[in-house]
């Protein structure tokens, strides 16, 4: 039976957990997350030991404690790239509190991470990209739906928007200019350029949308005038894939994943497109690099006699 955190333990979570969301800009989903993942971590310890987890027993842990939990965690049917998520939240607390106060947390800073395959982004082809806006652009009858989601998919692929980028916008950003400064994960701020096609769709959109379009508000509406519901625009993207015969995979992100692949295979340049997509880490926007690889060899055993 799991035990509650100590008072102290508690207070000492909650002041990560602030610390994160004022000075490490996070969301407050991914305040949430870092929560449940600590809180798990520390109640297992506590009933691991045997008792309540306080403070001293906690700066102790060794590597045995580190391998039990871990274990635990594969056994509860924890995959390898959650089980190594977790332990990140973990060590970014551990790391915070040693720091504060002057303690070594050498085992739990030194656990390795289980490997796993991170999944290769599944852009589309560049003509699959433009019969999915085509194809948006023509779902509903309702000319100012149509021509919303027309605008948010365009945004998706023209600018490598995430979707709740695209519809955290306000009206305070029209009209679209040449550049679009977006606020992403993290409250990170960047700048997009904004290609004349999504100028122009977003602003057909604004001009037919029934709704005023204050600065404060959303600047896509649903049909009873409240910000647009990211569900929406997957059920837009669904309706298109399965008329066009498209896979599963060709969901809303997947334009995003279009946009930078694109752009690679262009010949634009990987920290560009980095900047561009608002990636932390240029690691992250390396998987890219794999896919164009992956269509080149394709391209070559297609091409060559002797492949």
């Amino acid at each position: 039976m799991s035990l509650a955190l100590s008072p102290a333990a508690r207070d000492l979570l909650q002041g990560w957990l602030a610390h994160v969301a004022a000075l490490d800009g996070a969301s407050a989903a991914t305040v949430r997350a870092y929560d449940c993942d600590v809180t798990g971590f520390l109640t297992f310890q506590g009933t691991y030991h045997g008792a309540a987890p306080g403070l001293g027993p906690l700066r102790g842990l060794g590597m045995r404690d580190m391998r039990a939990w871990m274990a635990d965690q594969r056994n509860r049917g924890v995959g390898a790239r959650s089980l190594a998520r977790r332990l990140s939240a973990v060590k970014s607390f551990y790391r915070w509190w040693a720091e504060r106060d002057g303690f070594e947390a050498t085992a739990v800073l030194a656990t390795r991470a289980p490997r796993f395959q991170r999944p290769l982004p599944r852009p589309l082809a560049r003509t699959a990209a433009r019969e999915v806006m085509d194809t948006v652009a023509e779902q509903d009858d309702r000319a100012w739906i149509a021509a919303r989601d027309l605008a948010v998919v365009t945004l998706l692929y023209g600018c490598g928007l995430r979707i709740s980028e695209a519809l955290g916008l306000t009206g305070a950003a029209l009209p679209l200019g040449d550049g679009l400064r977006i606020l992403g994960k993290g409250g990170k701020e960047r700048d997009v350029p904004v290609l004349p096609t999504a100028r122009q769709a977003v602003a057909r959109y604004a001009r037919v949308c029934p709704f005023d379009m204050e600065a404060d508000k959303p600047l896509f509406r649903g049909v009873r005038g409240g910000a647009l519901n990211p569900r929406q625009v997957q059920l837009v993207m669904e309706k298109a894939r399965l008329q066009l015969g498209l896979p599963a995979t060709a969901t809303p992100h997947a334009m995003r994943h279009s946009f930078a692949t694109h752009l690679l295979e262009a010949g634009g340049d990987l920290r560009t497109i980095q900047e561009l997509l608002g990636h932390a880490s240029l690691s992250t926007t390396q998987a890219y690099t794999a896919v164009d690889t992956a269509r080149l060899l394709d391209v070559y055993r297609a091409a060559h006699p002797k492949a």
